[in-house]
């Protein structure tokens, strides 16, 4: 029986297929669409069966073909790009081409684990799986959230009994292999680059009763999104829709301080506080976008209430502890 990762070679999918590789799993189709060939880079070093366009996947998958030889579909094929206007590519993109595959699964009594987003809460402050709290700012969102709509329904029916649904509802993700995302990478991942570069981090000054780069964000490791998604993987009895973030708001001073020190300690320097880096120039704060006032998310935290309940017990790393991680990652692929 095969694994499928959809959006393999992109930044989560890639993870996946390197921690599944990691327990031993080799039968893996990768599926995705290299119109962006420099994606094919993050499954250098991974084990895989096959690979398949996503187009060539989805004609393959309506005639048949894999009847019977797939036990799960870790689906993480989207669009991402939150600044995307075309509203038809991204529906038949995240929602269409997902409903294809939820609808397989539950024929096939197959797994589904698939990628949600935190865009689904949209500017609100309560992030709790629970449709009050739902209202998405951009269509990416909407996408999102209209196919969890649509899981939810299939929940209300027997046709679900047999297979197990679980929708991630990611908050803000880094970590290794999201290089060619470009702008939509990580703060985490520009804040290296520009300190690269510049040699300073840029932050957003207070607005809206926050002070200077103390906006919060719940930032999650992408190794602590792969453990989740393998668990429930390992948990077939275990379906829904949860939060996966730290449960913690940390702010982007605590992320950029995370990163100088990470760099400066490759270079033989001593940690500094941020008080410090602040004075020496190697933070900066710079005014608040004038067009990003009242669309900007200025708190985020992931209740992770259901995802406990459901009987995860992992930890999630602070931005102190993965961070230095990454930037010793970025630094040798440099």
């Amino acid at each position: 029986m095969y694994t499928v990762v959809t959006g393999a070679a992109g930044f989560i999918g890639a993870n996946l297929v390197k921690a599944l590789n990691e327990r031993g799993v080799r039968k893996i189709i990768a599926v995705d669409n290299l119109s962006k060939a420099d994606k094919f880079r993050n499954l250098v070093d991974c084990e895989i069966a096959d690979y398949l366009d996503k187009n060539e996947f989805i004609e393959r998958l309506a005639a048949g073909d894999f009847d019977g030889d797939v036990d799960a579909i870790l689906h993480q094929g989207a669009c991402s790009d939150t600044m995307e206007s075309d509203g038809r590519y991204m529906m038949e993109n995240n929602y269409r081409y997902s409903l294809a595959l939820l609808d397989w699964c539950l024929d096939q009594e197959a797994q589904f684990l698939y990628a949600s987003s935190a865009a689904t809460y949209g500017g609100g402050g309560v992030f709790r799986e629970e449709r009050q709290h739902e209202a998405p700012l951009n269509v990416y969102g909407y996408s999102k959230f209209l196919f969890d709509q649509i899981v939810r329904q299939r929940f209300a029916t027997a046709d679900s009994c047999n297979s197990q649904v679980v929708g991630f509802r990611y908050f803000n993700v880094y970590g290794p292999r999201e290089s060619h995302k470009g702008r939509m990478a990580s703060v985490a991942f520009h804040h290296y680059h520009q300190f690269q570069s510049e040699g300073r981090v840029k932050l957003f000054e207070g607005c809206e009763g926050y002070a200077d780069g103390e906006q919060r964000r719940d930032f999650v490791y992408v190794d602590d999104i792969a453990r989740v998604n393998l668990h429930f993987l390992e948990h077939p009895e275990k379906s829904g829709i949860f939060n996966v973030g730290t449960g913690r708001a940390q702010t982007f001073n605590e992320l950029a301080v995370a990163n100088v020190n990470a760099c400066r300690a490759l270079a033989g320097q001593e940690a500094l506080p941020l008080a410090e880096l602040v004075k020496s120039g190697l933070i900066e704060y710079i005014p608040f976008p004038a067009d990003l006032r009242g669309k900007y998310q200025n708190f985020t935290q992931a209740d992770l209430t259901k995802l406990r309940k459901a009987g995860y017990k992992g930890e999630f790393s602070k931005v102190e502890e993965a961070v230095p991680q990454y930037v010793k990652w970025l630094n040798g692929r440099a």
